[in-house]
């Protein structure tokens, strides 16, 4: 049995509905054994057991749960909990086989794996550890990895911020087999390529896959504007929809480079895009009149804490005013949000005080929230951090 962490009377209401961080306030006592990165056991004021969980001594949240139950948290345990959120992913049609060959395998929390993520693409995979009980446990993520999926390579992209907080450094390269960094994936038969070495996030956004089905659905005839491009996995929805032309905007001349490879992927001529190198706020503060039939707005989380809410939130209503001057009257508004920190309240307040100074009426479309590969867990609301709307641009006021 794991050493003991006791919580404080009433403070076992959370996790008695499955929620699965405890914070350092709600502790009472533990045993002395217990160090950072540690597994321990997690009992009520009265002596109860309500499961296990890993230790962290840094920051507030203290524990997260693994298992609601005396479990043994060791290999096999970690195998099974990722052949359990392979199937659940085989339920959603995706794997070897399908139109989509790019997916997250395990999420977090949502799959019971809290400081794990692990993305597909085709037969390459990419792991992120983020606390230092999964660090711990590296070599049997790893294996279990390599029985499950039979991968020919392994990548970690363990390069994220909050491993500081954890005290971890940061850990990137590939860790099994060989892969050259562009990885050739399918996403709902768009053909599509990670940058697993040099990309952002483990290579490529696998999360707004059914937002780029609307896109491609409603592009037909369009002139694009496509901002925040990265790659252009939107822009190829954009054109596979029948869009007469995209303009690409990022700041990363790696990026644009990697919508020409796209382009070429899905046989798609060049000659209907243009890619601009260039600031994105600066872009838009040259541009003020309706020229497009479709603006896509998909920014980086611009308020990733408590403290960034206030200058992000002015970011947000810079762009979406920005962004919406520049749709035409009929036209469609794309716009997203993965601040977790900037809840849907917050984000319609955004799009309602942008519409009125940008001077337009808009009618939602369409809501939605992060592909089913990102699982949102009833038991964990955290779990959700991206919104995006589909806006018509109806009249100008």
């Amino acid at each position: 049995m794991y050493p003991m962490i006791q919580l404080k009377k009433g403070k076992e209401a959370t996790v008695g509905v499955r929620h699965p961080w405890i914070f350092s306030g709600a502790i009472d006592n533990k045993d002395e054994k217990i160090v950072h990165g540690s597994m321990v056991g997690v009992v009520s004021a009265t002596g109860s057991l309500l499961g296990v969980g890993s230790y962290s001594s840094h920051g507030s949240i203290a524990v997260r749960m693994m298992a609601w139950d005396d479990a043994v948290i060791d290999s096999a345990w970690i195998e099974k909990k990722i052949r359990a959120a392979n199937e659940r992913r085989k339920l959603l049609g995706y794997g070897p086989g399908t139109d989509t060959t790019g997916y997250r395998v395990v999420f977090g929390e949502s799959d019971g794996l809290p400081g794990l993520v692990v993305d597909r693409y085709d037969d390459v995979l990419v792991l992120q550890i983020s606390i230092t009980t999964m660090e711990n446990m590296r070599t049997e993520i790893v294996d279990a990895l390599t029985h499950i999926f039979s991968p020919r390579a392994i990548v970690e992209r363990s390069d994220i911020g909050v491993r500081r907080d954890e005290g971890l450094d940061a850990k990137e390269g590939v860790i099994y087999g060989e892969t050259e960094d562009a990885v050739a994936y399918v996403e709902h038969g768009r053909a599509s390529i990670a940058y697993v070495l040099q990309g952002q996030k483990t290579g490529a956004f696998l999360d707004q896959k059914d937002l780029r089905d609307l896109i491609e659905r409603y592009a037909e005839g369009k002139t694009v504007a496509n901002v925040f491009s990265y790659t252009g996995a939107s822009a190829v929805a954009a054109l596979k929809g029948g869009a007469e032309s995209v303009v690409n905007v990022d700041s990363s001349a790696f990026a644009l480079a990697g919508c020409e490879a796209m382009l070429k992927a899905n046989k798609l001529s060049s000659k209907k895009v243009e890619n601009v190198e260039s600031d994105v706020f600066q872009w838009f503060g040259d541009r003020r009149t309706p020229e497009y039939d479709m603006v896509i707005l998909d920014p980086p989380a611009l308020i990733k804490s408590q403290k960034d809410q206030e200058e992000g939130m002015k970011a947000y209503h810079f762009l979406n005013r920005a962004a919406l001057r520049l749709v035409k009257t009929g036209g469609i508004f794309v716009t997203s949000s993965c601040s977790h920190f900037l809840t849907e309240d917050d984000f319609q307040f955004v799009l309602r005080r942008a519409s009125v100074q940008a001077g337009v009426i808009v009618r939602v479309l369409a809501v939605v929230g992060q592909s089913t590969d990102h699982p949102q867990s009833v038991y964990f609301p955290e779990s959700r951090y991206l919104t995006s709307y589909v806006l018509q641009v109806e009249s100008r006021i």
